[in-house]
Order: structure tokens, then sequence, then C-alpha cells
């Protein structure tokens, strides 16, 4: 569904998506799959500088997703319908971004 409405070339996955189907399966849609590795008990194998770089990508990602839950109530939307909980999301989002201004300028 994503690639409808998006182009992008890598898919950005932590340990839990480490597996050999869903590798192939992104490949399959012409992207380039980032798994933080899952050593399954056996000694990991690090991932190549140009993906580390990557991958921090989708740790920035998370830390603002976890904020807007935590912090800026996405974590409970109390409306339904999706023109309301866009916009509750919508106005977390620009809250997030007031925050991180404030914590800029401030430091």
């Amino acid at each position: 569904m994503t690639s409808k409405k998006v182009t992008y070339l890598y898919d950005l996955m932590d340990a839990a998506y480490d597996a050999q189907l869903i590798e192939e399966t992104s490949r399959k849609f012409g992207h380039v799959p980032i798994a933080d590795r899952n050593g399954r008990g056996k000694e990991v194998v690090q991932m190549a500088p140009h993906e580390a770089e990557r991958y921090k990508i989708r740790s920035c990602a998370e830390r603002a997703n976890s904020r807007l839950k935590e912090d800026f109530g996405a974590n409970n939307v109390m409306v339904k319908g999706h023109s309301k909980v866009t916009l509750h999301l919508m106005l977390g989002i620009v809250v997030l971004f007031a925050d991180q201004l404030l914590r800029l300028a401030a430091g």
C-alpha cells in the first residue's frame, strides 16, 4: 500500500524483522532492506557503515513517534472518524515541532 503512495528505496527495520522472507519480499519490491541483526544466540554480523548511517534515520523517527505518543496525546485518541483523528494527530505534530524549536532555541 505504501509503495502506491510514496516512492522510497529503503526498508528500515528493527531486529524483530530480521528474517530471510522479509528481506526477499523487500528486494522483490525493489527496496534495499536494512534490518538490525538478530544473532539468535550466535555472533551478530555488524551492519556496513553506509547501512548504519541509514539506520540512524529510523532511530530518529522512532524517537519522534515515541514523543508524539507519550507526550502529545497520540497514545489516547478519544475521537472517532478519519478527519477528527487526523486533526488530533496533526495538532500533536505541530506541538511536537514547537517543542523542538523551543529546545533548539534554549540549547
